[in-house]
């Protein structure tokens, strides 16, 4: 079967590899939508970065994978043939404390391994996957939205709930890309009054707006405050989020996040150097770390999505075939775009 690698220096590895036979516990998936992720291309495609979770081994690319259950593995009695599901792109020991929490992404056992990292993704038309990763899709959410909340959605969520999002709050998101707009697609749901946005890059704004996630769009930095100030009278917002990495954002949502209110960053990367007094300790405000989601957030949002009739494919601008991973990693990598995603419908 065709599959890709990314073997860095911004470029895509074609390459043919055989069909794989399921174990004990695994299920082999005939993939159906496979999208790529900035962690991909800022850690993988440009160029290899980072040690352990970070730490990319040459295999099949692709961590937000959904498709078809074609075959079990023996012993595996949760799932059935056609089955539609989309797949925690982590499998953990299963022991430590954070598999027991449901949160794979944290684990450190030796034997934690990533899809797209070091076991092989979805960017092939196959993808063995453990039965325990795999979530069956409701009716109503595609498998290209399955895609999406396998990393994506699923890190934008987990960030609202570390957040406490509800209709008491307004909330500033800070990077408009694609986990900006989930967070602010999910924020609405979970009840924000008020959602305003930050974003640069033009086409990203201007996708925002289009899309009407949001109250109010500034893409000059330098507008942000009376932004702010206009939509809280000068309080601030009670929940901020960085989705964006960039150290001036990172600032820009603690600078205008209330007092006693919640920050949240998710974006990756970089570093942050601020007046910890005047934006932490004398506002009484919380700063929070939030990495990807546990399985049970991953589950309770594909039954949200269903209820609520939304669809997280609603940000995808840009699909490709297998075959054109190439131009598909490029367009991502320019960062302008909404969510792009490869397919096999």
């Amino acid at each position: 079967m065709p599959g890709v690698r990314l073997p860095g220096n911004s470029t895509v590895g074609h390459v043919t590899v055989p069909v794989p036979v399921p174990g004990p516990g695994q299920v082999l998936l005939r993939m159906r939508a496979s999208s790529i992720c900035g962690s991909d291309v800022r850690a993988i495609y440009r160029e290899h970065l980072g040690h352990g979770a970070e730490a990319y081994q040459g295999v099949i690319a692709g961590h937000e994978p959904a498709g078809d259950v074609v075959e079990l593995g023996p012993g595996v009695t949760t799932l059935d043939v056609g089955d539609r599901v989309a797949v925690y792109h982590i499998t953990g020991c299963g022991s430590c404390a954070e598999c027991r929490r449901g949160y794979p992404i944290g684990c450190t056992a030796p034997t934690r391994a990533a899809h797209g990292w070091q076991r092989d993704g979805g960017h092939a038309e196959f993808m063995l996957a453990e039965a325990v990763s795999c979530l069956r899709l409701p009716e109503n959410v595609t498998h290209v939205d399955g895609a999406l909340v396998s990393c994506g959605f699923g890190t934008a969520y987990e960030g609202l709930l570390r957040g406490q999002v509800s209709g008491r709050d307004r909330l500033l998101i800070t990077g408009l890309g694609p986990v900006g707009l989930a967070a602010a697609m999910l924020g609405r749901h979970l009840g924000a009054t008020t959602i305003i946005g930050l974003e640069p890059v033009a086409e990203r704004a201007s996708l925002a707006t289009e899309l009407g996630l949001l109250d109010v769009v500034v893409t000059d930095p330098a507008d942000l405050a009376g932004a702010v100030g206009d939509a809280t009278n000068g309080h601030g917002c009670e929940v901020t989020m960085d989705c964006s990495g960039n150290a001036n954002a990172r600032e820009a949502a603690l600078t205008h996040t209330a007092a006693r209110g919640r920050c949240v960053m998710v974006g990756e990367g970089g570093r942050i150097d601020f007046a910890v007094s005047d934006l932490l300790i004398h506002k009484q405000a919380s700063l929070l770390g939030s990495w990807v989601t546990s399985l049970g957030h991953m589950a309770e949002l594909l039954d949200l999505l269903d209820r609520w009739g939304e669809s997280p494919e609603r940000i995808v601008t840009h699909r490709f075939a297998l075959s054109d991973a190439g131009e598909a990693y490029a367009v991502a990598a320019e960062g302008a775009a909404g969510k792009v995603v490869i397919t096999w419908d």
